[in-house]
C-alpha cells in the first residue's frame, strides 16, 4: 500500500507550498497529461496517466511509496476523492483543494451560483443531465468526451437556452463563448469545459438565499394545489377538449384526489422527463416540474396550451408546451421517462406504450375502458394496477355532499426499467 497518498487539486494558479511539498517527495504521480507535464513533478516519480479511476486507484494502492494523484479544480467536488477514499483500496488520502471548475466558470461569467444546479454529463447520464436544463434556470454540467455542448444542443431541440461555454479552464488556452442553445452543434468544442445553460420563462426558480441549488421549499405547501387553483377560464376535458362545463371547472383527470393518485404512481423527480398528454388546465404538469422533472404537456387544444403557460408562470416553474394531436404528436417527441395520459384513450395509451417509458398512469370513466386499456398495457409487458378512486366532497358548515367524482386509476410499470 503506498505510504502516503495526497490529491492535489490544480486550478492553474500557482502551487501552493503545501502541494510543492508533496508533489516534491512523490515517487508516483497519477494526472492528465498536462498535470504530468508540470516542472514541479521529479522527474524520477513513476506517472501515471489518468484514464479509468478505479484502474489507477489500483495501481496506487499497490506502489510502496509517496504516491501524489493531481486532478483539476476541487478534487472533491464530483471528482477522484471519491473513487480512492473507497473501502477496497485501503488508502489514507490527504487533499489540497483548489477552486473548482464550476466555482471559476460562474466567476469568469459574472454570475452567482448558490441557485444552480450541477450535474455531470457523460454518455451515460447526458440524457438525464439535459432534463436538468429542461427543468430549471440556471445548470453548471460538466460534460465529458461525447457529452459536451454540442450534445447538449442537439438534445434540448424546442427549448431555448443560452450557453456559457468555459473551455480548458486555468490554463494558457482557457476561452468562454456564449451561444445560444441551437448553435452549439455548428462548433467543435475543446476538453475539459463546463457549460453554464441559462434561460426559461420570467419568473421560474427565482435565486435561493439559505440552500444550495434549488429550493424545494419555494411555492405554496402541499404536493398537489386545491382544484380553484387551476380553475381559470374555460372548462376541459379529458386530454384537454371541451369538457362541456360551467366555466372554472377542471376536467375529470385533473381533479385533486386523482392528480395526487397520478403523481404518487408515476414519482416524478429530477432528472425525468414527464410527458403530460391531454394537459387541460396545466395542474399536473406544473406539479410534475414543481417535483424537479422536466415537463412536456401536451395538447391538441389551443386554449389548454395557453393554460398550462399560465399555470407555469404562476408557480414558477419551467415547461413545454406542445400544440397538436396525440398519438401523431408524440413521434418527434425526446424519449419520455414517465407519462400521463389524460386523454386519447387507448389509441394514446398504446402509442405511449410502444415507446417504452418506465412507468403510464391515465384513467378511465368506466370498468369496461379500463379493462380494454390494463389488457393493451398487459400486452405490452407492463405490470399493471387499477384501482378504483371516489372522492365525495362535503359543505363543512352543514357536512351535507357537494360533489362526488368516481374514475378508474390505471397504472403499468415496466419491470426491465423500473423504478
Amino acid at each position: 500500500m503506498a505510504d502516503r497518498v495526497t490529491v492535489i487539486g490544480w486550478d492553474g494558479s500557482p502551487l501552493t507550498a503545501a502541494a510543492r511539498g508533496a508533489l516534491g517527495a512523490a515517487t508516483l504521480v497519477a494526472g492528465a497529461a498536462h498535470h504530468l507535464a508540470l516542472p514541479e513533478v521529479p522527474p524520477a516519480a513513476e506517472r501515471i496517466r489518468l484514464g479509468s479511476l478505479p484502474l489507477a486507484a489500483r495501481r496506487i494502492a499497490a506502489h510502496r511509496g509517496t504516491a501524489v494523484v493531481l486532478a483539476d479544480g476541487d478534487p472533491g467536488f464530483f471528482g477522484v476523492v471519491r473513487t480512492l477514499r473507497a473501502p477496497e483500496y485501503g488508502l489514507e488520502v490527504e487533499v489540497v483543494p483548489a477552486v473548482s471548475s464550476v466555482a471559476t466558470a460562474f466567476a469568469r461569467a459574472g454570475m452567482p451560483w448558490d441557485d444552480a444546479q450541477v450535474v455531470v454529463a457523460h454518455p451515460r447520464t447526458l440524457r438525464r443531465a439535459v432534463n436538468v436544463c429542461r427543468a430549471h434556470p440556471k445548470v453548471a454540467v460538466l460534460t465529458a468526451p461525447g457529452a459536451g455542448p454540442a450534445e447538449l444542443g442537439l438534445l434540448l431541440e424546442g427549448v431555448h437556452r443560452t450557453f456559457v461555454i468555459c473551455e480548458e479552464l486555468g490554463t494558457e488556452r482557457e476561452q468562454v463563448s456564449v451561444v445560444t442553445s441551437d448553435k452549439a452543434a455548428d462548433h467543435t468544442w475543446r476538453d475539459p469545459n463546463v457549460v453554464i445553460v441559462i434561460g426559461g420563462p420570467a419568473g421560474a426558480g427565482e435565486g435561493g438565499g439559505w440552500i444550495a441549488g434549488r429550493d424545494p421549499g419555494t411555492g405554496p405547501r402541499g404536493w398537489v394545489q386545491p382544484d380553484a387553483s387551476y380553475a381559470v377560464g374555460t372548462a376541459h376535458g379529458p386530454g384537454g377538449g371541451p369538457g362541456g362545463g360551467a366555466a372554472g371547472v377542471l376536467g375529470e383527470g385533473e381533479r385533486e384526489v386523482l392528480r395526487a393518485a397520478q403523481l404518487a404512481r408515476l414519482g416524478p423527480r429530477t432528472g425525468d422527463l414527464v410527458w403530460d398528454i391531454g394537459c387541460g388546465a396545466g395542474a399536473f404538469a406544473a406539479e410534475a416540474a414543481r417535483a424537479g422533472a422536466a415537463v412536456i404537456a401536451v395538447d391538441h387544444d389551443p386554449a389548454a396550451c395557453t393554460r398550462t403557460e399560465g399555470a407555469a408562470r404562476r408557480f414558477g416553474v419551467q415547461l413545454q408546451v406542445v400544440y397538436g394531436s396525440a398519438p401523431h404528436v408524440l413521434e418527434n417527441l425526446p424519449e419520455p421517462d414517465v407519462v400521463r395520459v389524460g386523454g386519447g384513450g387507448p389509441a394514446v395509451v398504446s402509442a405511449v406504450a410502444d415507446r417504452r417509458p418506465r412507468r403510464i398512469v391515465t384513467h378511465a370513466a368506466t370498468r369496461d375502458a379500463a379493462e380494454r386499456v390494463g389488457r393493451d398495457l398487459t400486452e405490452h409487458g407492463y405490470q399493471v394496477q387499477c384501482a378504483l378512486i371516489q372522492s365525495v366532497e362535503l359543505d363543512t358548515r352543514a357536512w351535507t355532499e357537494t360533489e362526488r367524482n368516481v374514475a378508474f386509476l390505471l397504472s403499468g410499470v415496466l419491470p426491465d426499467r423500473a423504478p
